[in-house]
C-alpha cells in the first residue's frame, strides 16, 4: 500500500530543506577529521533543525505557534550560513559546493 503522506511533505520549502540536510551531510562526510567536531556538530544540528521545525510548525493550528516554529527553522537556516562561509574561506569548501 501507499505510505501515509503529511501535508507538509508537499511543500517545496520542506523538500528543499531535506535536500539541504543531504548536502550538509555530504559536506561533513567529506571533511571528517578536517574540521573541529563542534563546527561539524553545529552544522549537522542546525541543518536538521530546518525540516524538523517546518514539519512541527505544520502540525500546529494556532498561527502564533506555527509562526514560532517557522521562525526557528529560518533561524537555523541563517545559522548554517556562517559555518559554510568559514569552510569556504578556509578553502575546505569550493564555490560550487558552497552555492
Amino acid at each position: 500500500g501507499a505510505a501515509m503522506e503529511f501535508m507538509f511533505e508537499k511543500l517545496e520549502v520542506y523538500q528543499r530543506s531535506l535536500n539541504f540536510v543531504e548536502a550538509s551531510d555530504e559536506i561533513l562526510e567529506n571533511l571528517k577529521g578536517r574540521i573541529p567536531y563542534s563546527r561539524a556538530d553545529q552544522l549537522c544540528r542546525a541543518s536538521l533543525s530546518i525540516p524538523l521545525n517546518i514539519a512541527e510548525g505544520n502540525g500546529r493550528f494556532r498561527p502564533g505557534d506555527r509562526r514560532q516554529f517557522f521562525t526557528i527553522a529560518r533561524g537555523s537556516a541563517f545559522e548554517c550560513v556562517p559555518i559554510l562561509q568559514i569552510l569556504q574561506r578556509k578553502k575546505l569548501l569550493d564555490d560550487v559546493k558552497y552555492q
